[in-house]
Parts: C-alpha cells; structure tokens; sequence
C-alpha cells in the first residue's frame, strides 16, 4: 500500500497554500521527528506487512461492500455502503490507530494521548494502545462525554484515562486544545496520536495514507463487481479522515465524482452548523491553514451538529485543496436530512449507522435522485450504537416543536 496515487505536499507540508505547520518552537523538532520517522517506515516493506497484517487479523479487512438494493430501486441508482461500521471496534478510525500505533512503537514511545469527539477515535486509540501495551490518555469535551456515555465506558474498559474538558464549547475542538497542551508538557516521551486528516504536516498525509485502504479496496470491488469504476464517491467530513480515505484512490479518475457531506446543522442560513468548506475563511487552527469558522472579530466560531464527530470548526487541509481546485465538491447536510437518512437506511436495508455517517447517506439520496441510472459509493464510516440515547433526545426535540 501508499502506493496508489502519490499526491504528496510540497515541502512545506502544504497542499496548495493550505496545511503547514504552524506550532510552538518547542514541537517543531517532534514534529520532523516524526515525519523522519514516517517516511522511512513507509518505505520499510516490514512496516506495510505488519500494518496489514492488523488489518486484516484485528479488524477484519478488506471490509465488505453492500449492494444497497432496496435503496437503490426507490432512487434509481445504484447505491453501493462501504461497511466500514463492520470494522472492529465500530467505525473507520481503528485503520489508523494501528498504523500510528505500530510507528509510535517503532519511535519508542510508550505514551499515547488523543483528542476525540464521538469517541470512536478515542476507542479506537485505546484499544490500540490495549494491544500494543501503551499508557493511553484521552481528552474529551464535557458535552461529548455527555452525548457518547457508551464510548466513554469503552475507552475506560480498554484502560485508558479520559480526561473531561470543559473550556470552550467542551467539544472536539476544545479537546484538541487540550491534547496539544498536553503534547507540548510531554513532548520527550509522548506519542499524539490525531484522530483525523486535520492538524500540522505530517499529521494530513500521514492519516490519509493509513485510510487509503478504504478507498483502495473500494475501487478493487466495484471493478470486480461491476467491471467499472463508481460514478461517484461520497463520505461525511468533518476533520475528514474517512471521506480522504475513501476519495484518495479515485483523485486521479477524473470520471468518478467526489462528493463530500458536512453538517449544515440547523441550517447554512444560520450560525448553527459545521459547514467549514461551504461558510468558513482561510484562518490557522491546530498547527495548519485551513477553512475554519470565525466570528466577524476572527475569532473561531462554535460549531453544531447533532453529530458529536462531526462538531468541529474547520477540516483537513487536503479537502481544502480538492474543493479549491474544483476535484471535490461539498454540501451541507441538516440535522434532520441526516436523522431522516438515518431511519430511512435502517428500515429499507437494517443497517444502523452512525448520526456521522447519516450525513453521508442523506447526500448520496439526493445524488441518486438526480442520476438515475448511475452509480455511487458511500462510505458507511461507522455504526449507530453510540447514538441511541442522543438519537432519542433529538427526536423528543423535534416532536416537542
């Protein structure tokens, strides 16, 4: 693998003017620590065999791809779900953990800490660290902690120390905040391993690669399947691991549309959603140039969602890159599109995603709507276990207006 398409960033970790590094002098020597690191273990053929050997023993690869039949009658294209709720653990973000996970190792460090929202990266990171025999700290915001009380009991089942934030709006970003704190205390002997394709070069390539694997096995399938590429592509994006992941094996197929689907919240006429791409400006957040909602005094501005993994004020810097040169495009998604997608899967083809996922599976309807007769492929980023209590709090929101 990491051999796909090679849409490296240039020196400067950028991908156009977006990503960087811009962090405290003290992390800059980490920081190219660990890109030294990456880029002799990517080209390490023992490095690559180990990763998908976990891969495949751990977490179940390849993941299947599911013909959505019933879906695709009703809208008239073909709809294809990139099982990646089947992985262990439950969503996408396990491909990456163990790929971090195994270089953290080969670094020799023996104390991971994380940042996580919905906590799926949070219980992907700690089981990870379960395996590899790591001391784990995770950094949670209050409200998270709150919306996801099942993951919370994961990460602490698994051995990790989850630490409540409450600064901010106690959410992803604020959580980030607090991780990067941690990381600049601790830089000697702590390995941060991030959660998505967001924050300081190498953290966006290194993600992405280690991702790649959905968007590979997903090209080999719809070949083997259908003799042909998909007509397009879409995921959730909030950092936007699992939609760069699943886009990346595509790039270079100018026939394969990229769509990817933020969340509009309460709507892209408010200030009530996470639509970074669609609504935000060129700012830094977390060591990068990005797109990132701001306030009119350039302030970052909170974020909404139903969604706790997609609560976050700006994205990855790749997808900053693929919109601004017209490859990807992006549209928000509502609350209540994607609670309805939400229900709708569920009861058409008995697959409950996740509220993040749901965002994507809301996108591909409309999609479908306006291409019969083609053909598209969701990434199912993850399952909806860990949302069945905020599930029922927004549905007694609604009923009550």
């Amino acid at each position: 693998m990491f051999e796909v398409f090679e849409n490296r960033p240039d020196g400067r970790g950028r991908f156009g003017e977006f990503g960087g590094r811009y962090v405290p002098e003290i992390l800059m020597p980490a920081l190219l620590e660990l890109e030294e690191a990456y880029e002799q273990a990517r080209a390490d053929k023992e490095f690559s065999d180990a990763y998908l050997k976990l891969l495949n023993d751990l977490v179940g690869r390849p993941s299947m791809l599911t013909h959505a039949k019933r879906l695709s009658e009703k809208y008239g294209a073909d709809i294809y779900l990139k099982r990646e709720d089947l992985n262990h653990t439950g969503a996408h973000k396990i491909n990456q953990t163990l790929g971090q996970a195994l270089l953290c190792q080969r670094m020799g460090k023996r104390r991971v800490i994380a940042e996580t929202g919905a906590g799926q990266h949070g219980v992907a990171t700690a089981t990870a660290c379960a395996i590899f025999g790591f001391e784990c700290v995770i950094y949670m915001g209050a409200e998270d902690i709150r919306r996801q009380a099942l993951n919370v009991q994961r990460m602490k089942l698994l051995g990790a120390e989850v630490v409540s934030v409450t600064s901010g709006t106690s959410t992803l970003k604020d959580a980030m905040n607090e991780a990067m704190r941690d990381w600049v205390t601790n830089v000697d002997s702590t390995y941060y391993l991030v959660g998505s394709a967001a924050g300081p070069h190498p953290y966006p390539m290194m993600v992405r690669d280690l991702q790649s694997i959905i968007g590979e096995e997903t090209r080999t399938q719809m070949l083997e399947r259908t003799g042909k590429l998909p007509d397009a592509v879409t995921a959730c994006v909030g950092g936007g691991s699992n939609a760069i992941g699943l886009f990346h094996a595509f790039v270079e197929d100018e026939t394969v549309e990229l769509l990817g689907a933020e969340a509009a919240g309460c709507g892209l006429d408010t200030t009530q959603h996470s639509a970074s791409l669609s609504k935000g400006g060129l700012g830094i957040l977390h060591g990068a140039k990005t797109l990132l909602l701001q306030t009119n005094g350039g302030q970052v501005a909170p974020p909404h969602s139903v969604a706790a993994g997609l609560d976050y004020p700006a994205v990855g810097p790749e997808h900053c890159w693929l919109q601004s040169t017209g490859r990807a495009h992006y549209v928000g998604v509502d609350d209540d599109a994607a609670v309805d997608a939400l229900h709708e899967l569920a009861q058409t083809e008995g697959i409950l995603c996740a509220l993040e996922t749901a965002h994507a599976v809301a996108a591909a309807f409309d999609w479908a709507k306006d291409n019969p007769g083609k053909s598209i492929v969701v990434g199912l980023s993850g399952r909806g276990d860990k949302d069945m209590s905020e599930l029922a709090r927004f549905l007694d929101g609604r009923s009550a207006h």
